[in-house]
């Protein structure tokens, strides 16, 4: 007779940022030659991006899309999981054949940002000129996407320590200043269209606004001109919550065992976060005040929207880095387009590419008066578009059929 399996979880390792050695899937890799020089002093050597595409880079490279991914996503905005991939594709029903974003038609990238886990230079990377991690093995070959255009295809080999603590603080600007290096090493000189939501939004405007001449259209969804006081406040609680697990190490924890990662912290953080991503009569329909399954919360147990949350915080530990998670939301809160260019308004005359802007209505994180003040500074925008969904803030990925149809709008007939 065989043995029972065991069905209790393993814990997660102490990050779940993609590492040296992992499948690589279908990431590729850009590598800067010269250190990125940070808005807040100093420089960051050794700056690597992960990035993904879909189709065919054409030979006037007049139809390249550049997709910006939220907090805790990734370069696989599209297809299926598998190795290297813990998770589908994020957008996967916008990209693909006879989708909004028609890869027969479109060559559409997605990087990692700058300051993420799965892949791009982050707290989790290994520093240059330190130590070698101990089992650490040699990068493979990566499966290039079809259409693959310049860029290395090859994991990177073997590193030093992470960078952890000593990571330095970014900004939006840093980001997309490291996405244009990108552009230039796959021979794109003018993006057909940028498109990003929430923190991908703020990417976008950055690039509209820092270099209006290299896009000709923009699609901005659920994402404000500057970070709020309330928006602050909320990313600021979240840092607290990973910072204040004495598994953090002060951000240096990433050579710690299974389990000895600050999970805790970064658990509260998605808890806390994922509130603000739904909107309370979802939460009001789907669990009401219902207890979990069978636990009574009067001796113990949960109500069921306190399993959902759980449910939420168990799978992002065990696919993303808590030194990530403080970086780009404290990125996040430095986001201000206009600061050091004359004030918002100013800042949003200078934007020059054909632009929507659009705003979830059950949004309580990003409100739609935030995309209101947008679409009432860009010159070439109209009225916002209120997208309607049940979802809240998280309605920019789940009503697909509603970003479609805008992205079809910007990009002309024959789309999709």
């Amino acid at each position: 007779m065989q043995p029972a399996i065991s069905r209790v979880a393993l814990p997660p390792p102490a990050t779940g940022a993609w590492r040296e050695g992992d499948p690589p899937g279908r990431r590729r890799w850009h590598h800067r030659a010269a250190a990125l020089p940070l808005e807040a002093g100093g420089e960051l050597p050794g700056v690597r991006l992960v990035f993904e595409t879909w189709g065919h880079l054409a030979p006037d490279r007049s139809n390249a899309v550049l997709v910006l991914h939220a907090l805790t996503g990734d370069s696989h905005a599209a297809g299926p999981a598998g190795p290297g991939h813990p998770t589908p594709g994020w957008w996967d029903a916008l990209i693909g054949p006879g989708r909004a974003l028609d890869t027969d038609r479109w060559f559409v990238v997605a990087p990692n940002v700058l300051g993420g886990c799965q892949g791009s230079t982050g707290p989790s990377s290994p520093r240059l000129g330190a130590a070698p991690l101990p089992g650490s093995v040699p990068g493979v070959r990566a499966v290039p996407g079809p259409g693959a255009a310049a860029g290395s295809a090859t994991a990177p080999g073997p590193g030093g320590r992470s960078w952890g603590s000593a990571f330095p603080f970014l900004t939006q600007r840093d980001q997309v200043l490291a996405e244009a290096g990108l552009a230039d090493e796959l021979g794109v000189d003018r993006w057909a269209l940028v498109v990003g939501g929430s923190m991908g939004g703020m990417r976008a405007l950055e690039w509209a606004v820092t270099l209006p001449e290299r896009l000709d259209a923009l699609l901005l969804l659920a994402c404000p001109a500057a970070a709020s006081a309330e928006q602050i406040a909320w990313a600021s609680a979240q840092v607290h919550a990973i910072r204040s697990d004495p598994h953090w190490r002060g951000g240096d924890y990433h050579d710690a065992g299974p389990g000895g990662g600050p999970h805790t912290g970064l658990g509260l953080a998605r808890r806390i976060a994922h509130v603000t991503y739904r909107s309370e009569p979802e939460l009001q329909a789907r669990f009401g005040r219902e207890p979990q399954g069978g636990e009574d919360p009067w001796r113990g147990g949960r109500y069921g929207v306190e399993s959902y949350l759980d449910h939420q915080a168990a799978k992002l530990v065990r696919r993303f880095d808590a030194g990530s998670y403080v970086t780009l939301a404290e990125a996040m809160n430095t986001h201000d387009v206009g600061r050091g260019r004359g004030g918002v308004r100013a800042a949003l005359r200078r934007v020059r590419a054909r632009t929507l802007v659009a705003g979830i209505d059950t949004d309580r994180l990003y409100p739609p008066a935030q995309q209101t003040e947008l679409a009432a500074g860009i010159p070439s925008a109209d009225r916002a578009r209120i997208l309607a969904s049940p979802y809240g803030h998280d309605g920019f990925l789940i009503e697909t059929e509603q970003v479609g149809e805008l992205v079809r709008e910007l990009l002309g007939p024959g789309t999709g």
